[in-house]
């Protein structure tokens, strides 16, 4: 191996594994409901098989146990987001995970609405 080939395979790199190895051998299809701020709580009292997850959804399972974010669990397994995604909804299609989206804007009270009822509340 020459120098400049020598310089990819440093202990820096991390292991180069395609997302199609860490998904029994198909490429993970990314769900899109599954947002980066979406909250992931890992069912209770499941008994699992072994080898019926793969290593990577095993650690989803046990990181889950607390609501944990899309965006938390991609950091800390250092998976890409399509990866976690598509393992996620792996776990989700077999009832072993849930997700709890956040309310969208749009659903929230409008701001001046509040606002005129902590007025009122505080002339009381």
């Amino acid at each position: 191996m020459s120098a400049l080939d020598a310089r990819w395979y440093d202990d820096d790199a991390g292991p180069v594994v395609r997302p199609y190895a860490l998904t029994p051998g198909r490429s993970p299809q990314a769900d899109e409901s599954l947002e980066p701020i979406t909250l992931i709580t890992a069912a209770r009292g499941v008994r699992l098989k072994p080898g019926e997850l793969v290593p990577e959804q095993l650690e989803m399972m046990r990181r889950c146990q607390l609501p944990t974010s899309v965006a938390d669990l991609t950091a800390e397994l250092d998976l890409p987001l399509a990866v976690v995604q598509g393992l996620l909804a792996d776990l989700r299609g077999r009832h072993l995970i849930s997700a709890h989206h956040p309310v969208p804007p749009a659903r929230l009270p409008d701001q001046t609405v509040l606002k005129g009822v902590a007025d009122a509340l505080r002339r009381l």
